[in-house]
């Protein structure tokens, strides 16, 4: 794959969604979970970004991950509803995936070849970020804890780029 529009991944109701779906959008892919110290941080932070940006184009697509502290036990449909109840909204879910290992999801394969970490390529724990560009490629990669709204300034930069 060139980018991460040749992917079809699976949404929280279990159909598949090619990201092609999303061309010409800017994307923010990342791990999510429920029970982590990061959570409210970053859901209230994405709801801002898409309250600001999502009429220029920004998606935010959510992937829950029991990967890490096992601090996402719940159900695709728990989810939605966790997050539309304490944070009223709504992110793209998608069907929980492993990130790491021997069954990571292959969109993450690509994302962490395409921009490696420090030290090693593994997600290293929830709400791991990648900024993706109208093209889908990837632009960059943020470390779980950089805060949503500390992408300001390169989601700004990919929103304005032109395909």
């Amino acid at each position: 794959m060139s980018s991460v529009h040749g992917f079809t991944v699976k949404n929280a109701k279990g159909e598949d969604t090619p990201l092609s779906n999303y061309q010409g959008k800017v994307l923010v892919i990342v791990n999510v979970a429920s029970q982590c110290g990061l959570t409210n941080s970053n859901y209230n932070q994405f709801k801002e970004l898409l309250d600001v940006y999502k009429k220029d184009g920004l998606e935010v697509l959510a992937f829950p991950c029991n990967q890490f502290g096992g601090q996402e036990p719940s159900c695709e449909i728990d989810i939605a509803a966790f997050v539309a109840d304490k944070f009223k909204f709504e992110p793209t879910l998608f069907q929980k995936i492993d990130v790491n290992g021997d069954n990571a999801d292959p969109l993450y394969k690509f994302l962490k070849q395409e921009k490696g970490g420090f030290l090693v390529d593994a997600i290293k724990w929830n709400f791991t970020k990648f900024l993706v560009g109208r093209d889908g490629n990837v632009i960059k990669r943020f470390s779980p804890t950089t805060e949503p709204k500390d992408m300001k300034k390169d989601i700004e930069a990919a929103l304005q780029a032109k395909l």
